[in-house]
């Protein structure tokens, strides 16, 4: 495989997370590819923005809407740190994304498999493949240590 790996964009995601991290959110990152390229990047923003949609995986779709033309994100794989909540796992499968790409696990909220999967419910016209577990331990430590400052 020539070219940048699964590996390599989620340590890019990981930047973005430690982006956010450093403006008191909690650290998401997420960077959406095609073709081995990286077309948009989001980071965690809903406090700065006063917004409770500005998740990194909707701020990556964004751009990525707009970098591209078109709302239909065919043909790309969106990394992100943490599994997508049920909002951001919707917008996935409306983006009509090909692959997600996620590193840690989210037990309480996650919408790509752990407590609901969105991704595979009956009747929606669009199927993403899912792959969780990418520099799982990476991931999962950045979360960790955030919410243990916070306590």
């Amino acid at each position: 495989m020539d070219g940048p790996g699964d590996a390599d964009f989620m340590r890019r995601a990981l930047e973005l997370a430690a982006v956010a991290q450093a403006r008191g959110e909690v650290p998401v990152g997420a960077v959406l590819v095609r073709d081995r390229i990286i077309v948009a990047e989001g980071a965690n923003r809903p406090i700065e923005a006063r917004d409770p949609t500005a998740h990194a995986e909707v701020e990556a779709l964004r751009a990525g809407g707009a970098a591209l033309g078109s709302y239909r994100l065919t043909d790309t794989t969106l990394y992100v740190t943490l599994e997508p909540c049920v909002m951001c796992a919707s917008a996935i499968v409306h983006a009509r994304v090909r692959r997600l790409v996620f590193g840690a696990w989210d037990p309480r909220a996650g919408g790509a498999g752990s407590l609901l999967n969105v991704l595979t419910l009956p009747g929606l016209n669009h199927r993403v493949d899912v792959f969780g577990g990418v520099l799982m331990e990476e991931c999962s430590a950045m979360l960790s240590r955030f919410f243990a400052e916070r306590r």
